[in-house]
């Protein structure tokens, strides 16, 4: 790794809210048993349980795992690309916040959620906007205390289609909420 200060700085709590407006428009596009990948604080895992979903937080910080269950999410201290508790069975992986760029890879993602997911199973992956290049560099996750320097990608919403079909997905739907984007990605016909 190079000595150089990771380009991206993640403060886990600039996402230690509740889930807005914006944040509802994100949780529509998801359906059925959910896994919030990168859940940070909780606010979008908890957000989905007081709906009624079954939706399951996992983080590779462990601060933000327990501050999603001090909200009443269920969470674990656990890196996507280990075992996850119901492999092939979620109906939808959250990537909420950027959480596409997770590992340095987003093909490598996609294809691990693809893995996670029940076959009819879809991703909802909040991507940069449009005319954001993209990067492949380190970010740092801060959460009190804690810090943890991580592999991190910026995908724009240009460039997801793209990765998606590297990773056998297809992008079905796009959506713009405020100075956000969503991709709705499935299997690839």
């Amino acid at each position: 790794m190079s000595m150089d200060l990771p380009i991206t700085r993640l403060h886990l709590d600039q996402w230690d809210r509740p889930a807005d407006e914006i944040d509802r428009t994100l949780l529509s596009l998801c359906a059925g048993p959910t896994l919030d990948v990168g859940c940070g604080p909780g606010r979008l895992t908890a957000a989905l349980a007081e709906q009624g979903a079954v939706v399951l937080g996992i983080d590779v910080v462990n601060g933000a795992v327990g501050r999603t269950r001090r909200r009443g999410g269920a969470a674990l201290h656990r890196d996507v690309f280990d075992s996850i508790p119901g492999e092939g069975r979620w109906e939808t992986a959250l990537l909420a916040d950027g959480n596409v760029g997770i590992g340095g890879d987003p093909v490598a993602l996609l294809q691990r959620l693809r893995e996670v997911l029940d076959p009819r199973g879809r991703v909802v992956a909040e991507v940069a906007a449009p005319g954001t290049p993209p990067t492949n560099d380190w970010a740092t996750l801060e959460c009190g205390v804690e810090h943890l320097v991580v592999r991190w990608s910026v995908v724009g919403i240009e460039d997801i289609a793209g990765i998606a079909a590297q990773a056998g997905l297809a992008v079905v739907e796009q959506v713009q909420a405020g100075e956000r984007w969503f991709a709705v990605l499935e299997e690839a016909a």
